[in-house]
């Protein structure tokens, strides 16, 4: 990432697809970070994630499951004691579900266990590690991953403006209505922040080819993660608050 250095980035949901791709990422980065914080639910069967720690020293393997009080709580103090009072620099909320439900197929329990996931556990996730992105924020000046950045994994299929010129996307309604949701977590904690210094913006990873994104997907992980370092490491001011996609181009609400 771009000078000033990022210090510290976590990463939740990185045992497979984007967040895999993005420690992979990370970690061979000129300059890298000095603690890229991988974390998923289950570290003993994410068997690439594993080589990956014992190819890379500054890769921190981490437990967490989401969904789970006390695995966030469990995470926020294991993290403090490896990143001590430089604080946290970047959170990357990735970690996500998806099920395919059309209006005929969608059910109240599908949309809520996806909108737990989805939303509300990003939310928790942020709150928790905030006294450690304050902390890193009051050691520097600006705005951006530098400093201290909230990074919250969205999808062009959020977009409200852009619904009917994606119409595939209707088979997905818990997933799609889950990530707007989450895009106006961005809007309120871009605001709230402000004045810590802590950035905070939406991501469109692009459509790639995961267990999520599926077969049809037009591009592999690997093609976007250096437009997705680019992105991040270019983060300032004006683009607190944003909706950008893996090329940095600002996309509808």
């Amino acid at each position: 990432m771009a000078q000033p250095r990022c210090r510290s980035v976590l990463i939740t949901g990185c045992s497979r697809g984007i967040g895999l791709g993005l420690v992979r990422g990370l970690a061979a980065a000129t300059p890298s970070p000095d603690f890229v914080l991988a974390t998923c639910r289950d570290p003993e069967k994410a068997q690439e994630l594993q080589q990956l720690s014992k190819q890379y020293s500054n890769i921190k393997l981490l437990q967490l499951d989401v969904v789970c009080e006390n695995s966030i709580k469990k995470v926020v103090k294991e993290v403090e004691e490896i990143v001590g009072d430089k604080g946290l620099n970047c959170l990357i909320n990735n970690a996500g579900i998806n099920v395919l439900a059309s209006l005929e197929e969608v059910t109240a329990e599908t949309m809520l266990t996806i909108y737990e996931t989805n939303t509300v556990a990003q939310l928790m996730v942020t709150k928790a590690f905030l006294p450690l992105l304050r902390k890193a924020a009051q050691l520097s000046t600006g705005m951006g991953c530098h400093r201290a950045a909230i990074i919250n994994m969205s999808s062009l299929a959020a977009s409200m403006q852009l619904v009917q010129a994606n119409e595939m996307f209707l088979k997905v309604y818990p997933y799609r209505i889950a990530k707007t949701a989450l895009n106006m977590i961005t809007r309120c904690l871009a605001a709230d922040l402000k004045s810590d210094g802590i950035l905070c913006m939406s991501l469109h990873p692009g459509w790639l080819q995961t267990d999520m994104g599926g077969n049809m997907a037009p591009m592999q992980v690997q093609e976007a993660i250096p437009g997705i370092l680019s992105v991040l490491e270019r983060l300032g001011e004006k683009e607190n608050g944003s909706f950008l996609d893996w090329q940095g181009e600002t996309l509808p609400w």
